[in-house]
Formats: structure tokens, C-alpha cells, sequence
């Protein structure tokens, strides 16, 4: 079976363009389970219940996400209200929310979600190993094809955490610094691992933010209003192969969508 993982979204753009390439994405890969990070999917930061609707109308079926989830304070209702939304399942368990979801995807195979979040340069939540061990050893128990959301700032904690949890999940795949890493591999337990899927947003940016004012911060240490950049909108994936009867990873691949990739718009050019 085939698990696909698209890469934060970021803004308007990031949101545009996923709903551009999903109809692509579906006839080159005709994945089973498409799971998408929006923790940046509204204005650039955080998530409304609109933003995630229109990302799960356009073919997202697992809503992931971190550090942003609570930007947009509708998020608190909203997050108990879909559970296909993910939170970092190491928040205090007085948090709103979930951080794993058990599906079943197109295949008719049982999937586990868990979101998780990193401690280095992060919030200070619960150790994301212990958190993960006993939830891994739960989903276990209903299926053995487990996908691990890992949004975390250091490369060292996201490798660190794909070779703890090796043998164990179907894959640990990083989220958050919005660049697309080259480190794809299976690794000797059968997951599949990559440091950074990406982002899906504007790449003519500084991480999807607009460059002056992104450069404006580096330049003067002054604060500066960053709004969300427009420019050269990519779609930033992994797909993901597994056994569905063991659970091990057969294949990874990163992929990535520009709108020169696509059919033109209804009504005007792409």
C-alpha cells in the first residue's frame, strides 16, 4: 500500500496549489492514504475550521500539524470537533485534541497517524520517545502500518527518533523546517525515513515568508510584519510503500509539484 505526505502548507498558496496537484498525484501514485501538515495552512500560521475544510475537500484524508496549532484560537473548539485534525500527541493531556488517529484507508487496511513534536529549540512538552513508545505499543495492537509525523527544528532529534522507533512504525517522516531534505532511506527494521518532507507553499520566500521582510529581521534585529509570499508555488511530498500485512516499508520517494507541472487553470493560465 502506498501512504502519501505532503509537506507543511503554507497561506493561500500553499492551499491552491495542493488542490491543483492532488488530481495528478492520484494518477501517477493512487495513494491510500494522503495525510497533509496545515499547521500553517491559514494566512501563514495556524489553521481555521475554513482552511481545513477546503485542505480536506481537495483530497487530504489525516490533517497533521505542531508548533502553530493554536495561532488561530478557533482552533481549541475546532480540534475537538474533527478528528481527522492532529495535534503533537506529547501536549499535556489537559489539551485539546488528539495526537493519533486509526483509519481506514482506501485499500481497506487499518493506518495509524501519530503527530508528535521535538523538545530541541521547541516547546517543552513530554519526551517524545516515552510518548511515542507507549503509543506505538497501543496502535500495534489494531495494525501494524504506522506513520509518524515528527515535527521537529533539530536534524539530530528527527534522526535520533526514526532509528529509536525503526522495526517499530512503517515510517518518521519530519516536518517543520520547510525544506525539502535529500536523506530518504529505509532503514535495517523496515521504516522508512526522511528528515524534512518540505513545504507546499511559495519557494520564492524565506520559508514561506515574504524576502523583505524576512530579510529586514536578519539585517536590523528589528521586528518586521511578515506576511505570507506569493511567488513560484510548490508541492513538497514523500510517498511511502509498504507491506500492509507486516507493516515494513518497501520503497520512499520524495516528490515535488510546481505549477508547471499542471494543466492550466479553468478560465486563464496556470
Amino acid at each position: 500500500m502506498r501512504l502519501l505526505l505532503v509537506g507543511d502548507i503554507v497561506g493561500k498558496p500553499g492551499r491552491e496549489i495542493f488542490r491543483r496537484a492532488m488530481p495528478l498525484l492520484r494518477r501517477r501514485h493512487d495513494p491510500d492514504l494522503v495525510i497533509v501538515n496545515i499547521e500553517n495552512a491559514a494566512g501563514g500560521s495556524g489553521v481555521t475550521r475554513e482552511t481545513a475544510e477546503e485542505i480536506l475537500a481537495a483530497g487530504a484524508e489525516v490533517l497533521t500539524s505542531g508548533n502553530h496549532i493554536w495561532d488561530k484560537k478557533e482552533a481549541l473548539a475546532y480540534i475537538d470537533e474533527e478528528p481527522r485534525l492532529l495535534r503533537p500527541i506529547n501536549y499535556p493531556a489537559a489539551a485539546p485534541g488528539r495526537g493519533l488517529a486509526i483509519l481506514t484507508a482506501r485499500n481497506a487496511v487499518r493506518v495509524a497517524v501519530i503527530n508528535a513534536m521535538g523538545r530541541v529549540h521547541m516547546a517543552p512538552l513530554d519526551n517524545p520517545f516515552a510518548v511515542l513508545d507507549r503509543a506505538v505499543g497501543e496502535v500495534r495492537r489494531d495494525t501494524p502500518v504506522v506513520l509518524v509525523d515528527f515535527h521537529a527544528e533539530a536534524t539530530s532529534e528527527k534522526i535520533a527518533l526514526g532509528w529509536h522507533l525503526d522495526g517499530r512504525v512503517t515510517a518518521v517522516i519530519g516536518t517543520h523546517t520547510h525544506v525539502q531534505t535529500a536523506d530518504e532511506q529505509i532503514l535495517p527494521g523496515g521504516t522508512a525515513y526522511l528528515t524534512d518532507v518540505g513545504m507546499t507553499g511559495p519557494h520564492d520566500s524565506v520559508i514561506g515568508v515574504e524576502t523583505t521582510a524576512a530579510l529586514a529581521r536578519f539585517l536590523t534585529n528589528m521586528p518586521s510584519r511578515f506576511e505570507t509570499a506569493t511567488g513560484r508555488p510548490r508541492l513538497n511530498a514523500v510517498l511511502v510503500t509498504c507491506d500492509e500485512n507486516t507493516g515494513r516499508a518497501t520503497a520512499i520517494a520524495r516528490l515535488s509539484v510546481g505549477m508547471e507541472d499542471l494543466a492550466p487553470a479553468p478560465g486563464g493560465a496556470a
